[in-house]
């Protein structure tokens, strides 16, 4: 992918708002967004019988994730669609990654990718 396509494919989430500790919600048409390359502790009720759900507060994760984006503006890049047709994207509010600060914060872990962090 070209620098000059990669910098056309960036977008702006507006109004975000944390569903879960890996998951956006957009305005402006585009939806749900799950953060690329990590997991998040599931909220109660929501780990399907047979599904291997990554331990921990749901509901801390979703606080989390919340924290960091507050009122700041959240930048993401796409980098395809999952199963469930969310957009998969590297994401960003104030500077930080938000699955790598997911990450070292201990709310989420590293899993479906590779997750490249500075």
């Amino acid at each position: 992918m070209s620098l000059f396509l990669a910098a056309a494919s960036l977008f702006f989430c507006t109004a975000p708002a944390a569903v879960d500790g890996d998951t956006l919600r957009c305005g402006g048409g585009v939806g749900l967004v799950r953060l690329l390359a990590i997991d998040a502790p599931e909220l109660p009720g929501h780990c399907r019988p047979g599904r291997r759900c990554t331990p921990g507060d749901g509901w801390a994760s979703k606080a989390a994730l919340a924290a960091l984006i507050g009122r700041r503006q959240v930048s993401c890049t796409p980098e395809g669609r999952d199963h469930y047709g969310r957009v998969l994207a590297r994401c960003s509010a104030g500077g930080a990654d938000l699955s790598c600060t997911m990450v070292s914060s201990g709310f989420a872990v590293e899993r479906y990718g590779r997750l490249r962090c500075d």
